[in-house]
Formats: structure tokens, C-alpha cells, sequence
């Protein structure tokens, strides 16, 4: 235990990232919970905002606000530029080759939504295999259970083990030529599990197979090089990245992107409209209809700033170190039991209490002034795998400290 704590205190002590500075950034980090101080648990969930995503939020509403796109006013040109350089910033901050590679969505869920829709409807036959695997998110699930009651398609599901990871020898057999589509979480938000998103693309690209990986959980936590994982769509939520709510992102392949239909029809995703016939836009704009986000997108953008500056190796260090001590420190309560307990994990400590409803758990705890989600995290179908109605979830963020994990342990160690 105590080299765990060692590792702690060196990472968040080292220049480069020194979390009490870290955490002073956060307004909220600073009020108190039911008269205790809180202890953000749930980043998972939501990630809390650095006061400069708060503060540039504010500055463009207040001083270049104005709507995008074909404004020849100064307002509207400021707003265009950050608009469009907030894209460029997505793109360098996943390293995509082009920022049309780009699309702005509300979240994650519209990312993967949108893909179902275009790709799903235009490529998809009746009979076409989609392939997922047992620890998908509902946003990585339902959406092909509409395609599949629309087109005929079949929804085809990789085992995991026991403990949490992808049986990658099943999920290879599984690769048949009947599948035609692979979609694939990077971090499991109920297990922390870490895929092995580069392999798995690498094998189903070896058989033609197109894949979108769900990176809501990776990009907050990793570094995340679309071009080098070679996936041809990724997705994520700009509110879990410390940015707002209302904004995501999806990066696609521009060859896919140019063959793929619109996703909606309305003003600015178009060149030219006729009651014949519309010509539309170029990505990303095909995929933008109505007025975007413009006020989040500035907020992701500067959210990516924040992120960058401090290094997200260096937060991964910070959280791999904490989720070490976590698991020890949890795995001393009695009648405690991890779940997700693979060997290559990210952020989560989720557990189970024997004779204790893990509602029960949660409220407990924010009584206290710690926050974690209780329930099935929008994951029913591995719950069912894991002979599980729910769990208690804490979740790790740039700004959590080993006094965090004290306090939940603590806590749930005086329960009765």
C-alpha cells in the first residue's frame, strides 16, 4: 500500500502536473457538499468545467456572438473563424489528417446515431452482420437494433470474460464475411476495461471491415491518435472531455464521409435548393443542418486547450496511479467486490457491497459529500452478463486526489 501512495504523491507533485493547482481551476471543486467538502466521483458521468472553459463561454457570448456562416459583418466573421478554429483543434487533439474529417454532433450518442443512419441505411443489406461486443454502452446498442428492425440486418455480439475483457479469440472467429460493420467501445464506462481498439481494427480491416469505436471514456483519460488506431469513425462527448453539454464529435474518413448521405435535411448543410432538388454541401457541413452549437463548440475548443496544456499523459500517469491505489484500498473493505477487474483498465472502480442495494450505497455516500452513480450505467445487457441488477461506480478525473479515494473508502468502511 505504501508504494502506492508513493507513486501518488510523485505523480501529482511533479511539475508538470501538480493536481492541488489543478483543482483550484474548478469553481465547484471549491464549495461545500451537505456541509462537508466535495469529492467529485462521477466524472464518468460528466466531467466538471475548468473555470477558462467557463470564462471563454461567457467572453464570446458577451463580445463576438453572432450566428456562423455567410454573415459579412465583422460579428458574424469573428464567430465563423473560432467556430471553425475550434474543428482545427478537435482535429489536431486526435490527430486527424483534416479538419473536414470533423463532424460536430450534439454528443456521442447523435455520433454513433448519425453513423447507424448514414452509413448504416446506404451501405447495409438485409442480412449484413453488425458486429458489438457484451460491454457496449445503449448508445452503441440501440441504434443497430433500429437499423436491424428497418433493414433486416443482424446484431452480432462478442463474448467478454469473467473479468471484465474482450475474448479477442472469439471476437476474431466472429469476423465472418457475413459481418459487415464493427462497432466497439475503447473504455468500458462501467468496467474501465481498455480494448485493444488498434488490434481489433487491424483485424477487422484485414477482412474489409469498416469500424467506429466509441471513445467517449478514452479521450478524456488517453492520448487518442485517430491515424494511428486507423479506426474509420470515432466518437465522442465534448461535456466528458471538461467541456459543455450539447457538443460532440464524430471523426470520420473523408472517403466515408463524401460516399455517406446527409444525415438530416436543413439550412447550411446545402449549396443550392430548388422544389426539384438540393445539391448539398461538402463534409463536414453535409452533416450539420440548422444552426450548430456555435457557443459549445468555443467551449470544446477551449476545453481541448485546457486538456492539452496539462498533458494528457501526464493525466493519464496522475489516474493510472490513483486507480492503482483505489483498487487496493477498495479491495481491504470487506464484503467489497471490484467489478472490472481487467489488466488493462482506465479511471473506474466500480463494486458491488454484499447485502447492500448499491442505491443505497450512492446515497450514503452523497450524504457525505462524495459523488458516484448507482445503477446499470446505461449498460443493462452486461449487467445481465455479470448477474448484476446495478453497481456503485466512482469514477477518476484529472482532478481527483488520493484524499478522494480515502474519503469513499473511509465511508463505506463506517456504513452500516
Amino acid at each position: 500500500m505504501r508504494a502506492n501512495e508513493e507513486i501518488v504523491r510523485e505523480t501529482a507533485g511533479a511539475p508538470a502536473f501538480e493536481v492541488e493547482r489543478v483543482r483550484r481551476d474548478f469553481p465547484i471543486l471549491q464549495r461545500p457538499v451537505n456541509g462537508r467538502p466535495l469529492v467529485y466521483l462521477d466524472t464518468a458521468a460528466s466531467a466538471q468545467k475548468p473555470r477558462t472553459v467557463l470564462d471563454e463561454m461567457t467572453r464570446f457570448m458577451s463580445e463576438d456572438y453572432a450566428n456562423i456562416h455567410r454573415g459579412v459583418y465583422a460579428l458574424s466573421q469573428r464567430s465563423t473563424a473560432l467556430y471553425d478554429a475550434a474543428r482545427e483543434k478537435v482535429a489536431r487533439f486526435i490527430h486527424a489528417g483534416d479538419a473536414r474529417e470533423i463532424v460536430f454532433v450534439r454528443n456521442a450518442t447523435e455520433g454513433i446515431n448519425l453513423v447507424a443512419s448514414s452509413y448504416g441505411r446506404h451501405f447495409l443489406e438485409k442480412g449484413d452482420e453488425v458486429l458489438i461486443t457484451h460491454m457496449e454502452h445503449h448508445a452503441n446498442i440501440v441504434p443497430w437494433q433500429l437499423l436491424r428492425q428497418e433493414k433486416g440486418i443482424a446484431l452480432r455480439v462478442a463474448p467478454i470474460t469473467d473479468e471484465g475483457e474482450l475474448d479477442m479469440a472469439a471476437f476474431e472467429r466472429m469476423l465472418t464475411d457475413r459481418v459487415k460493420f464493427v462497432s466497439v467501445v475503447h473504455v468500458s464506462n462501467s468496467l474501465g476495461t481498455l480494448n485493444p481498439v488498434k488490434e481489433i481494427v487491424r483485424l477487422a480491416h484485414a477482412r474489409g471491415i469498416p469500424i467506429l469505436i466509441d471513445g467517449s471514456q478514452a479521450a478524456v483519460h488517453i492520448p487518442v491518435d485517430v491515424h494511428d488506431i486507423d479506426a474509420d469513425f470515432y466518437v465522442f462527448s465534448g461535456h466528458k472531455v471538461y467541456g459543455p453539454t450539447g457538443i460532440g464529435v464524430v471523426f470520420a474518413k473523408l472517403p466515408h464521409l463524401e460516399a455517406m448521405p446527409p444525415y438530416q435535411g436543413g439550412g447550411l448543410m446545402i449549396s443550392s435548393v430548388t422544389f426539384e432538388s438540393t445539391e448539398f454541401s461538402p463534409p463536414p457541413q453535409k452533416f450539420e443542418a440548422g444552426t450548430p452549437n456555435i457557443v459549445g463548440a468555443i467551449g470544446l475548443g477551449a476545453a481541448i486547450d485546457y486538456v492539452s496544456s496539462l498533458g494528457l499523459a501526464n493525466i493519464h500517469a496522475h489516474e493510472s496511479a490513483l486507480l492503482a491505489y483505489g483498487t487496493e484500498l477498495l479491495r481491504e473493505i470487506p464484503g467489497l467486490r471490484l467489478i472490472g477487474t481487467a489488466r488493462e483498465k482506465s479511471s473506474i472502480l466500480a463494486f458491488v457491497i454484499d447485502g447492500t442495494d448499491p442505491q443505497e450505497i450512492g446515497a450514503a455516500l452523497g450524504r457525505n459529500g462524495i459523488a458516484v452513480r448507482a445503477g446499470h450505467h446505461c449498460t443493462q445487457p452486461l449487467m445481465g452478463r455479470l448477474g448484476l441488477p446495478s453497481t456503485t461506480r466512482a469514477s477518476i478525473g484529472l482532478y481527483t486526489t488520493m484524499e478522494d479515494i480515502d474519503a469513499l473508502a473511509r465511508c463505506l468502511r463506517e456504513m452500516p
